[in-house]
């Protein structure tokens, strides 16, 4: 089974997340699939603070893919605008 999920890098103290489909074996940091996006929650600016790839996200969920709780409240808005 396929994830949508964050993987935690950056510095000590510095989070930066990469928005990665995953393998529901695989490590946080370890190995995916895909990378999707990115998430540095220090951002100031609220269009530095996400990127994310929506076509490709929409594909993942297509092929049954399952989001983390996280991830499903971070791109809810993103997914939404891009529907409209």
């Amino acid at each position: 089974m396929v994830k949508i999920r964050l993987a935690r890098y950056g510095k000590k103290k510095q989070p930066i997340y990469r928005i990665v489909a995953a393998d529901i074996s695989a490590p946080r940091d370890g190995k995916y699939l895909e990378r999707l996006g990115w998430y540095n929650p220090r951002a100031n600016d609220e269009a530095e603070q996400l990127k994310l790839d929506v076509e490709r996200v929409n594909y993942w969920i297509g092929v049954g893919a399952q989001q983390t709780d996280r991830v499903r409240h971070l791109i809810k808005p993103l997914l939404d605008a891009a529907k409209a």
